[in-house]
């Protein structure tokens, strides 16, 4: 069972970090897909830095706890996750459901479900 946290803990990461590498290489592309456009050279700025740094931190958390079989490295992830969760539900709960808000939910739902099985069977 500790094989497949993490086996499922470093996709997850190895994802996140891609995520993150798209991010720096054409972010307004990327950033447009998930309905964020940059206003002018901050705007991009931003994006790399703040939206693929994110990626970056709980992609590369992940990676290293499931490559050294530590679940205390998944704290940082599970945080940003969580807390990334959290401002989709208030969005939910503050200006309702729309049909392009589920998946990314559920994504970070899904993600969140894999990082805490990993720090239950990771080694502590």
């Amino acid at each position: 069972m500790q094989m497949i946290a993490r086996i499922l803990v470093g996709v997850a990461g190895l994802l996140g970090v891609l995520v993150a590498l798209r991010l720096w290489m054409a972010p307004e592309d990327v950033a447009a897909q998930l309905g964020i456009q940059a206003a002018g050279p901050l705007g991009v700025a931003s994006i790399r830095a703040d939206i693929a740094g994110f990626f970056a931190a709980g992609g590369a958390f992940s990676v290293l706890a499931a490559i050294r079989n530590r679940a205390v490295l998944l704290t940082a992830p599970m945080v940003l996750i969580g807390l990334a969760l959290t401002g989709r539900l208030i969005t939910l709960a503050l200006n309702g459901v729309s049909n392009d808000m589920i998946p990314p939910l559920a994504v970070e739902a899904v993600m969140l479900a894999i990082l805490a099985f990993g720090r239950m069977r990771l080694a502590r």
